[in-house]
């Protein structure tokens, strides 16, 4: 019983260990993309759940609950979120595509892009890029919340910015309203 208990301490800690190199790695890594402070903390809130699953079935299993009890448990709750995330597809969809934009996605806040898109012009200033969504701001005035799964699936074109960075920052602050003329 001592082993058992002296194992799951261990897991504990690489888990606190892994846990504090991976949030700072993400924070990090945030700065580096200027990335904002809500969508970091929620990437990070995200990975570490992720983590404290896997940490607890460990646990679980070297407590002695036995290796079939842990992975019935584990196959069920998954079951149970796979049924419930297919009802909702969209959202497990963009929350994925989210996580993705966060690591990979080589646009910023600030900058002036177009989506191609067949049927309309999708085309303005990043204002916000959140775990499911992309705020662009259009030229005409109008914002835009276009899905992350959308934004990773077409092709996402960067433009010559037309307007002044002091204009362009009081956008961002939400100061003023976009005016193109």
């Amino acid at each position: 019983m001592t082993n058992q208990i002296l194992l799951a301490c261990i897991y504990l800690a690489v888990f606190l260990f892994l846990q504090r190199a991976l949030t700072h790695w993400v924070r990090k890594l945030a700065q580096m993309k200027q990335v904002s402070v809500a969508r970091t903390s929620l990437v990070t809130r995200f990975i570490s759940y992720v983590m404290f699953f896997i940490t607890l079935s460990l646990m679980a299993v070297s407590l002695g609950l036995g290796y079939q009890d842990v992975s019935l448990f584990v196959s069920s709750a998954f079951a149970v979120m796979g049924v419930a995330l297919v009802a909702q597809w969209s959202i497990l969809s963009n929350l994925t595509a989210g996580v993705l934009i966060f690591f990979v996605f080589p646009y910023r806040i600030g900058e002036r892009i177009r989506v191609v898109d067949k049927d309309e012009d999708i085309s303005g200033v990043i204002i916000e890029i959140a775990l499911f969504h992309v705020l662009i701001h259009r030229d005409n005035g109008d914002t835009i919340t276009y899905p992350n799964n959308l934004m990773l699936q077409k092709a996402v074109l960067k433009l010559a910015d037309q307007t002044p960075l002091a204009e362009r920052q009081a956008l961002l602050e939400g100061k003023k309203k976009f005016d193109p003329e």
